[in-house]
């Protein structure tokens, strides 16, 4: 297991040291502050770029049945159990809401 300075790192990562400190300070790329110094695991940093590789795309596994997924099924969805058509819903009764009838002034002549 290889260890490598902040210098050392950046030209691997081909980055500023600045700009890698910074990003090891935020947690995007692992590294370790000891003392005064940051040191990073070489394996850790490969891990981390190959973390940021595109993944192959649907149309490159055509070829593969198994693996062809139905995307729009596994969409995660947030905000609660509400569904839109049922907001909607909601929402249209509560701008028919009933106002009061607005009181007449009668006048006999």
């Amino acid at each position: 297991m290889k260890t490598l300075n902040l210098d050392e790192a950046a030209q691997f990562l081909r980055l500023h040291p600045e700009e890698l400190r910074r990003r090891a300070k935020a947690g995007i790329i692992p590294g370790a502050k000891l003392g005064k110094r940051w040191v990073f695991i070489e394996d850790d940093l490969v891990a981390c770029l190959r973390s940021l590789y595109a993944t192959p795309r649907q149309a490159l596994q055509v070829g593969h049945e198994e693996k062809q997924l139905c995307h729009s099924l596994n969409v995660v969805r947030r905000g609660g159990l509400v569904s839109p058509h049922q907001a909607a819903s909601e929402l249209d009764a509560l701008l028919q809401l009933k106002t009061k009838p607005k009181h007449r002034n009668s006048t006999t002549s």
